[in-house]
């Protein structure tokens, strides 16, 4: 029966020893995930770094001092009260970027590095403002990120620590300071809004007389084609009434022509012939003061038929 129990005993402790055993190597294998690392210390002193992957320690001696992010981070600072050379005194709130680069430097280089880097911005900042007046503060945050990044980043380096951006957040001046500021935009807005509105004006007089100019001188190109026009239809009236006229003339002596024909061939003398070419002459000038000039051989005619008419009156009269 003692026999049994001490088996029973032995079986259990050796199970127990199995167990921790088994939890032992367990707990000696380590896998580091990515953009991670392990900082390790056998028996209390810096062993090695274990990047990512697969990992088995040494039980009891060697411990997991510290895991280490290697993301980059942010970390946003309080405002920090600053002077600036002018002496005004502002509260200006910084943003900073930073990446562990040496898991070993940032364990054993400094006890709390973000309180470290939130003194350093902050004394660093100070310095910075310090040689700055108020205007400038206010208008140069590109040079001041930029002076900050490059001394912070020289004096995290011994804490494996590299600053990659420092950005002002928030720069705030005292509420007198504030107040001045908003009535000098206030009045560089109305200042603007001045500027355009007689810019506006200006450019509506300048369409309005160019309205009127190109008003003007479309109504005296009007002017002159409606002359033009009046013109050519008055020579347009005077060729049509003078080619009337013509027509007429030559319609009379096509007329008389055709009777002094017909006289002749009805056997009229010649004296005959004469007078009614007289008499056409008479009719084509139509009462007008026109010159016509007669042939040698009419005026010859015309002084024969008066003879012989002059000869018949004396007969008569016998």
């Amino acid at each position: 029966m003692y026999y049994a129990t001490g088996s029973i005993m032995t079986m259990v402790l050796g199970i127990v020893f199995l167990i921790i055993i088994v939890g032992l190597l367990i707990s000696c294998i380590k896998i580091v995930p990515q953009a991670q690392a392990m900082v390790i210390e056998r028996l209390g002193a810096y062993k090695t770094t274990w990047g990512v992957g697969f990992h088995v320690k040494v039980p009891i001696i060697e411990k997991v001092a510290r895991k280490v992010d290697l993301k980059e981070q942010v970390v946003d600072f309080a405002p920090q009260p600053v002077i600036t050379k002018d002496n005004v005194t502002m509260q200006i709130d910084t943003v900073v970027f930073y990446q562990i680069t040496d898991p070993k430097l940032f364990c054993y280089g400094v006890a709390n590095p973000i309180m470290a880097i939130e003194n350093l911005t902050a004394t660093t900042l100070r310095n910075i403002i310090g040689d700055l007046e108020l205007d400038e503060t206010l208008t140069s945050r590109e040079t001041i990120n930029t002076k900050m990044r490059a001394s912070l980043d020289v004096a995290t380096d011994p804490w494996g620590i590299k600053v990659n951006r420092v950005e002002l957040k928030n720069i705030i001046p005292p509420a007198a300071i504030r107040d001045a500021m908003e009535k000098q935009m206030k009045a560089e807005r109305e200042r603007r809004e001045a500027i355009l509105k007689a810019e506006g004006e200006k450019k509506s007089t300048i369409l309005v007389a160019e309205g009127n100019k190109e008003s003007a001188i479309l109504d005296a190109e009007a002017e002159k084609q409606a002359a033009i026009l009046r013109a050519e239809a008055e020579k347009e009236k005077m060729i049509r009434e003078a080619e009337g006229e013509a027509e007429a003339i030559l319609k009379v002596q096509k007329a008389n022509a055709d009777g002094i024909r017909f006289l002749k061939e009805a056997g009229a003398d010649e004296a005959v012939l004469t007078m009614k070419s007289l008499e056409a002459f008479e009719k084509a000038s139509n009462g007008r003061a026109t010159k016509i000039i007669i042939p040698s051989e009419i005026q010859g005619i015309a002084g024969l038929v008066k003879s012989v008419t002059e000869i018949a009156k004396t007969e008569k009269e016998q």
